[in-house]
């Protein structure tokens, strides 16, 4: 098939060689599927019409864009899908981080490198090989990169379902996995779809701290913990903080509580695994790093975008939460005069916190 145009039944073929090229380049699962996302946009629209993207601008920015991959990219008749797991089998038992008030809990999927890096690079090789066997081949990739519905493309590829909490879901590797997708003008062979087995659980709907699960499969990001320790840059609503706990960048417990996560696997990338100790370390340590030191710790980590300001802010609200201690009031201190208005805001309400 190497440089010239493929005849329609060879397109099985490359399908297969594509899911064999993906799984050498470390990806755990791929599948296939068309560029129809009609039901998915209704779902899109309605969500935005609420208003549950928050200050997610960048949600309704592109129209359906989002939902119309050909829009995105003319040309584009088709989605490869991959997913690739992340979860650290060398990080401290989420549980017992969360049950330590004193202790920061960061979300698994950022304790080691920016997985955009990693991802989009494999991503590109696939793309490559594709391109060296077929040369009429044109296609993008993406990891979380752009105006790209992930989980509706994946779930229609095969590669599992959207779950209650609106996570995808793999009977056989649960949902610690990052999504990534090469849009493709080759009309290759579509896979079949998964059927959904959340059956009567609503585990991830009770466990959410803040709620925010306000019916299956729909989630009001203004109230997800990892919508206001990421995505929101400015004050977090006060009646939210107490429900935040130590989560200081992103929240698990949706993925921790399901029961599918029963059969996830560990990641095999070593840019995932911890970094710098983020698993379990305190909050007063966390807390005394200057802009300096966050920079430099936090080079190349997904946490590195929300900025040292934002940091403090979140760890300030985990030390309002945590139990009572001269260490982490002497620590809220240091920051009583910081000259951000943003900081100082959450420190008071912390240290106010600790005099009720």
């Amino acid at each position: 098939m190497q440089n010239r145009n493929p005849q329609s039944g060879q397109y099985d073929q490359l399908a297969d060689k594509i899911r064999a090229w993906a799984h050498e380049l470390g990806f755990q699962a791929a599948g296939i599927t068309d560029t129809d996302l009609a039901q998915a946009e209704t779902g899109l629209l309605n969500w935005l019409a609420h208003g549950f993207h928050g200050e997610m601008d960048y949600m309704a920015k592109h129209g359906v864009k989002r939902s119309r991959p050909a829009d995105l990219v003319p040309g584009t008749v088709r989605v490869i899908s991959l997913r690739m797991n992340y979860l650290p089998g060398d990080a401290r038992d989420s549980y017992q981080v969360l049950q330590q008030g004193d202790r920061a809990f960061i979300s698994r999927y950022a304790l080691g490198r920016d997985y955009h890096k990693l991802l989009r690079k494999r991503l590109a090789l696939l793309a490559d090989k594709i391109r060296i066997e077929v040369a009429q081949f044109d296609g993008r990739v993406f990891t979380d990169s752009a105006p790209v519905m992930e989980v509706a493309l994946a779930s229609r590829a095969g590669l599992g379902w959207r779950g209650k909490h609106t996570l995808l879901l793999s009977r056989d590797q649960g949902s610690w996995f990052f999504l990534g997708e090469i849009y493709v003008n080759l009309p290759l062979p579509v896979d079949a779809p998964q059927a959904e087995h959340c059956g009567s659980c609503t585990s991830c709907i009770a466990v959410c701290p803040t709620q925010a699960i306000v019916a299956p499969y729909l989630l009001d990001a203004r109230r997800c913990i990892s919508y206001l320790t990421i995505e929101l840059k400015g004050s977090i609503p006060a009646e939210l903080r107490p429900l935040i706990g130590n989560r200081i960048y992103g929240c698990d417990d949706c993925q921790l509580v399901c029961p599918w996560n029963r059969f996830a696997q560990t990641t095999v990338e070593a840019d995932f695994a911890v970094r710098h100790g983020l698993d379990d370390v305190g909050l007063v340590e966390l807390f005394a790093w200057s802009e300096a030191d966050f920079k430099l710790k936090l080079a190349g980590s997904p946490i590195h975008r929300i900025g040292h300001e934002q940091w403090l802010r979140n760890i300030a609200v985990a030390m309002g939460n945590a139990p009572v201690s001269a260490a982490i009031a002497a620590s809220l201190q240091t920051r009583a005069a910081h000259p951000s208005e943003l900081v100082r805001e959450h420190v008071i309400w912390a240290l106010e916190q600790r005099a009720v």
